[in-house]
């Protein structure tokens, strides 16, 4: 379904794209979550994995890494300080940093469950040959460092004509 909004040609494809987007994004997301174990949710899978292939972080920085706002990770990895899974450390040298890193327990989670999710992330994206998910993964990385405004990496794309079909 797309966009019922009558703007100019510019804001109806913009907003189709959107919403095909953030559907699907939403839709893949669902399907995987439903995949974790039921007291894990998809922030919190996401902060172990990064911990796993990261090692400890800063909470700015997880927070970074996972387009996380302060508030929000603190909530996320309070809850996983709770279940166990992981630890705080203060920085001696300057009390304003945490540093979280994995508890044993929960190093134990994320290596057993993260094979199962990178599969399952594989099989969502079988639809798409190769090629495909590159090209997805550029465009998307494109849309997302763009900020607001003409990005440049379009600036050479001028007036090429834009097809709306499909």
């Amino acid at each position: 379904m797309g966009t019922r909004h009558r703007g100019t040609s510019a804001e109806v494809v913009a907003l189709d794209a959107y919403i095909k987007l953030m559907r699907a994004a939403e839709s893949v997301t669902a399907r995987l979550s439903a995949r974790l174990p039921g007291d894990l949710t998809v922030s919190q899978f996401g902060v172990l994995e990064t911990l796993l292939h990261c090692g400890p972080l800063c909470q700015g920085q997880l927070a970074a890494k996972l387009l996380k706002s302060g508030g929000n990770l603190t909530l996320v990895v309070d809850n996983l300080e709770k279940a166990g899974w992981v630890v705080r450390t203060r920085d001696p040298s300057d009390r304003r940093f945490v540093t979280v890193s994995l508890s044993p327990a929960g190093r134990t989670l994320i290596v057993a469950l993260f094979p199962t999710i990178a599969q399952a992330i594989t099989d969502e994206f079988s639809v798409l040959d190769a090629a495909e998910q590159l090209q997805l993964g550029a465009l998307c990385k494109r849309v997302g460092k763009s900020g607001t405004g003409r990005p440049a990496a379009l600036a050479s794309v001028g007036s090429r004509e834009i097809s709306t079909d499909g």
